[in-house]
């Protein structure tokens, strides 16, 4: 004896209509999605691109300067060069050239006695390297940043503080006609 199979009629009911609010509610969470999937990565992107045209600006500024900048070098470019500008110098000034063979950062600044003492100190020398009447730094070098080695009634001293490679090599003139108040002359040389 077989049992008859019962079987559910198909549903023709239609699916119940969507509210009027949960259709706002729908749309707004969309719209949100959207901008937070496509906004936000936008203004990352819009951030990202001034940034890097604003360094580009400052790069381009730097490299297409020809002569001493009045301005501090970076605090990066000291200490790659070994260039320890004393606290409270004034006057300070820097240009940075660069080829496939040598790396040269010139720098000047005047400064107090207790500066320049500090300064040569943080060099790795001090005063007494300093020799009266010599002028360190190269015409050829003093040429490219337009400093003038050739005044006269000037107290010039001046000493080369060589290190090996790859660390720098500092050729430093001093101007001591006002003693307390000396200029700082320094071409900082590295081969990469």
């Amino acid at each position: 004896m077989t049992v008859p199979r019962q079987t559910m009629p198909p549903d023709t009911s239609t699916p119940p209509r969507e509210t009027r609010r949960h259709m706002l509610v729908r749309r707004w969470l969309t719209a949100i999605t959207i901008v937070l999937l496509v906004g936000i990565p936008a203004g990352y992107l819009v951030i990202s691109a001034e940034q890097s045209r604003d360094s580009g600006r400052d790069k381009e500024a730097e490299s297409s300067a020809t002569g001493l900048r009045d301005k501090w070098p970076s605090l990066m470019k000291r200490r790659i060069f070994e260039v320890p500008i004393p606290e409270g110098s004034w006057r300070v000034g820097y240009y940075e050239t660069s080829n496939w063979k040598t790396s040269r950062l010139y720098v000047q600044f005047r400064t107090s006695s207790d500066g320049l003492d500090a300064f040569l100190d943080g060099v790795g020398t001090s005063r007494a390297a300093l020799k009266d009447g010599k002028v360190t730094i190269s015409d050829r070098d003093a040429e490219v940043v337009g400093w003038n080695f050739g005044l006269e009634g000037r107290a010039w001293a001046g000493t080369t503080h060589p290190h090996k490679d790859p660390r720098p090599t500092q050729d430093i003139t001093v101007d001591l006609t006002e003693p307390t108040r000396p200029w700082v002359y320094v071409v900082s040389t590295s081969a990469p």
